[in-house]
């Protein structure tokens, strides 16, 4: 039968031969199809270019040289794959012709591809199992040959292979296995590593030590027929399991690879960071576009901010605590958002918040209460009065129609009177009965401007005298920022937290600098600045203090829901909140025993850090303020009459506004003053003690005289607030509530 259709045959034959001639021409003449640029993963590097997180839309790549990567790993790969692979033109026709033979059989096609063949499946062709497709992929990879030397193709193929975990390259593969880098892999990690190639999800030692031990051995034993090993040291190596080889890391160990330091708090910077990237360049580019993104984080201080912050509140049921520090050129070096994320994912709705950052983080910001205060102080000293301007200071005041038309009654702490008292004084003790009076003579639109202008971004009503005494919600990143303002003596920085991203060759696509204005004049700054100098030595945070030249203030609001210390050396700016994530409606009446105000434990992790911070780098970020020239100026006299007298109760008295020179006949920073006697049980003085060296945690016995002693602050405001998480409520009230109608004994 054979015989007689012979010539049937033949000619079907030839037909046949001709046809895969034609394709074979007509494919080595088509030129090869553009590669498409492979998807690359972004890192983030902290301030000191270490590597800080990773950020790739599933694919984990890094594209390295041939001369970066072990030989080890290069010697395997080709004892494994290809070893003939510096000697063929791109195929192998004895593999071809089996898996031809094999499709014609209806068989599963047959291996034996050439490294090239397969670097031109994973980047042209695709993984179709057909005959077509491999009668392509022989032809493009000859062509391939002819345009590209060995080198280069052995190159793409390292950082194209997938390797499992969602690594795609030699880079990427040996820092999810052995957390190094590729070029430090050793023989039988190089022998693991090219085992995978075949099979890169079954044979992962972490799912499956029975099939990863029999492909190691197989690339020892391909290495050892190559001269790469001796018998002995395979033995050696294979004597060794493959999940207990030294530096291997278990798959579950990958996810946290992503981000480092996550134990201190660092993913909520990283999701800072990644917001402002995606702004800027988009999901593509970020995720894909090998980006490396130098930040501004000190990895030293970081961990001394989280250590702080939740090594003091270290207990299950603590309320949550945020703490941003900005140094002098406005770099975000720490910034605790909250506890860490992947602690919290599965317990606390409130994890992926970022309490640091307001409503960009999530949340809604919080009030500062009185750490407010100083953005008033601030518009005082601009417009040109002199902080020893007096007030009376009565337990209560009442202001007919102050907040949007509604009369707003504001009570001392304690509804502790005091006389008459100076700006300095009332600072120090946190009188809010001195600074509702204070804001009422500057005017709400003018503090308010002030405020914004020193770094507050937050809205501010102009209509409402309690935003004076901090109920306006801000976030912890801006009060920090705003009162670096005053450790530059007056000059507002915008925080950053880029400095320069460059593409993955390491050309340079941007560059950041932080934006700066002058906002206060030098001298100005330089009174605020001794003023707050004064809260710290001997006003209501004491607790704050390091031995060093430090300003700040404490803020607590109405109910303790809320509690702040904002201060600053002459180079680094610190806040620190704390409060439950619900809102300010839980009440910080009782952790560790202590009823929590700005005094207590936020000055204590306000102490705790800037302590670590300056042991770090005491001349950046210490150093002495500029005392002020005078505190000459103009002279606010008169005030008005407390609300618990018979006549007036609730209208003002009238101010009288007088000139004084800028000698004024009282010269001290700190006058002498009965008042100081009565405020507010404040702490008493702590002598400076230079060198002082970072104290302990503070116990709740401590804590707890703190708290006795009164923090004496405050926003007198009695809004009922929303939770960081939601804003259930919140839209409903804003404007009409009970805010200005009475607030209450204020801390």
């Amino acid at each position: 039968m054979v015989w007689r259709f012979r010539r049937v045959l033949f000619l079907a034959g030839l037909l046949f031969v001709f046809a895969l001639a034609g394709v074979g021409f007509i494919l080595a003449n088509v030129p090869l199809p553009d590669v498409e640029i492979p998807v690359e993963t972004t890192f983030l590097l902290d301030a000191s270019g270490n590597k800080l997180a990773e950020l790739s839309a599933g694919e984990n790549r890094v594209s390295v040289s041939l001369e970066q990567i072990s030989p080890n790993l290069v010697n395997a790969v080709l004892a494994a794959e290809d070893r003939d692979f510096f000697v063929h033109p791109g195929i192998d026709m004895s593999a071809i012709a089996r898996a031809t033979w094999a499709d014609v059989r209806g068989r599963p096609l047959q291996g034996g591809s050439t490294i090239t063949q397969q670097y031109v499946k994973y980047t042209y062709v695709g993984s179709e199992r057909s005959i077509v497709r491999k009668v392509k992929e022989a032809t493009l990879a000859i062509r391939l040959e002819r345009e590209l030397d060995k080198e280069q193709i052995l190159e793409r193929y390292l950082n194209a292979i997938y390797f499992g975990r969602g690594a795609y390259g030699a880079q990427a593969a040996s820092r999810s296995y052995f957390g190094k880098d590729v070029s430090a892999l050793d023989i039988p990690e190089a022998a693991y590593l090219a085992g995978l190639i075949r099979a890169p999800e079954a044979a992962d030692a972490s799912r499956d030590t029975v099939t990863a031990g029999r492909r190691r051995s197989s690339v020892l034993a391909a290495m050892e027929v190559q001269g790469h090993v001796t018998a002995e040291q395979r033995r050696a190596m294979e004597a060794v399991p493959v999940a207990e080889m030294e530096g291997f890391r278990p798959r579950d160990d990958v996810v946290r690879d992503r981000i480092e330091g996550g134990d201190v708090g660092t993913q909520h910077f990283v999701d800072y960071v990644r917001s402002q990237l995606l702004e800027r360049y988009g999901d593509t580019r970020l995720y894909g576009g090998g980006l490396r993104v130098r930040t501004t984080l000190n990895p030293k201080l970081q961990q001394a901010a989280y250590q702080a912050v939740y090594g003091t509140l270290d207990r299950e049921d603590d309320p949550a605590g945020a703490l941003v520090a900005i140094d002098a050129a406005g770099h975000v070096k720490a910034m605790v958002g909250g506890r860490s994320m992947q602690s919290d994912a599965e317990q606390s709705p409130y994890a992926k918040v970022n309490f640091a950052t307001g409503v960009e983080g999530g949340g809604s910001g919080r009030q500062p209460g009185s750490a407010f205060k100083p953005f008033v102080l601030a518009e005082a000293v601009s417009e040109g009065y002199s902080v020893e301007s007096a007030f009376d200071s009565p337990s209560q005041v009442v202001f007919p129609g102050a907040n949007a038309g509604k009369d707003y009654i504001v009570r001392n702490y304690d509804e502790a009177a005091h006389g008459r008292q100076n700006l300095i004084e009332a600072t120090r003790v946190s009188s809010n009965t001195v600074y509702a009076q204070l804001a009422e003579q500057l005017g709400t639109a003018e503090v308010a401007d002030t405020a914004e202008r020193l770094g507050i971004r937050s809205p501010i009503p102009t209509d409402q005298l309690s935003v004076a005494l901090g109920s306006v919600e801000v976030s912890v990143l801006d009060m920090a920022d705003a009162y670096l303002t005053f450790a530059t003596r007056g000059v507002q920085v915008d925080p950053m937290v880029i400095t320069e991203v460059t593409d993955a060759e390491g050309r340079v696509l941007d560059e950041f600098t932080a934006e700066r204005q002058r906002v206060l004049e030098p001298e100005q700054a330089d009174v605020v600045n001794e003023v707050l100098q004064e809260v710290v030595s001997s006003g209501t945070g004491t607790g704050a203090s390091i031995g060093r030249p430090l300003a700040g203030k404490t803020g607590t609001t109405q109910g303790n829901g809320d509690a702040w210390f904002a201060g600053y050396t002459p180079g680094l700016a610190t806040a620190v909140w704390m409060g439950y994530p619900e809102g300010q409606a839980r009440e910080m009446s009782n952790v560790h025993g202590v009823e929590v105000t700005g005094g207590t434990f936020p000055a204590d992790m306000f102490r705790r850090f800037m302590s670590d911070a300056l042991e770090i780098d005491g001349e950046t970020y210490g150093g002495d303020f500029v005392a002020p020239v005078d505190l000459g100026g103009k002279v606010f006299s008169g005030g008005r009459r407390s609300a618990t007298e018979p006549d007036e109760s609730t209208t003002s008295s009238s101010t009288t506004l007088v000139e004084a020179p800028a000698s004024s006949t009282t010269t001290s920073v700190l006058p002498s003053s009965t008042t100081s006697t009565t405020a507010l049980d404040a702490e008493p003085t702590r002598p400076a003690s230079p060198g002082m060296t970072l104290r302990p945690p503070p116990t709740s016995t401590t804590v707890a005289n703190r708290a006795a002693n009164g923090d004496g602050d405050g926003d007198g405001s009695s809004e009922e607030r929303d939770n960081d998480g939601g804003s259930s409520g919140r839209n409903e009230r804003r404007g009409e509530q009970a805010l200005g109608e009475d607030s209450g004994p204020s801390r």
